[in-house]
């Protein structure tokens, strides 16, 4: 969450209150990161958000060494894919997401999907 909330990105908006939020909610065994390290253990990418269910909703993504918060984004993939059903909420398409493979659901789409989502079962988080 740090290196999500850093103070010199655009936009950023990760405030104390927030991070206490979700730790909180981490404690709780609901927000979880998933995070890439360089050869040495470095924390070079990664994202966070919350798991309820079979829904991850992702909450930011950093990366400080090229593709590092796709990878990322990937080993979130493999994990909850594991799920009969399933849904990362990235909160909107960027051309680095669509990249992925990430496409935009209407709302009622999404609001149908979400309330069998949050009550399937739960990836096994270490």
């Amino acid at each position: 969450m740090d290196a999500c909330a850093n103070p010199e990105r655009p936009g950023g908006w990760i405030t104390r209150s927030i991070k206490a939020a979700y730790l909180r909610l981490h404690n709780l065994g609901y927000a979880h990161s998933v995070e890439t390290r360089d050869r040495d253990g470095n924390l070079v990418g990664g994202l966070y958000g919350l798991s309820v269910g079979s829904l991850f909703a992702g909450e930011s993504m950093f990366h400080h060494q090229t593709d590092a918060s796709k990878a990322a984004l990937v080993a979130l993939v493999e994990k909850i894919s594991t799920l009969p059903d399933w849904l990362i909420d990235t909160q909107w398409s960027t051309p680095h997401l669509a990249s992925l493979g990430v496409r935009t659901l209407d709302r009622a789409s999404y609001l149908d999907q979400i309330s069998d989502l949050v009550d399937g079962p739960t990836p096994k988080w270490p």
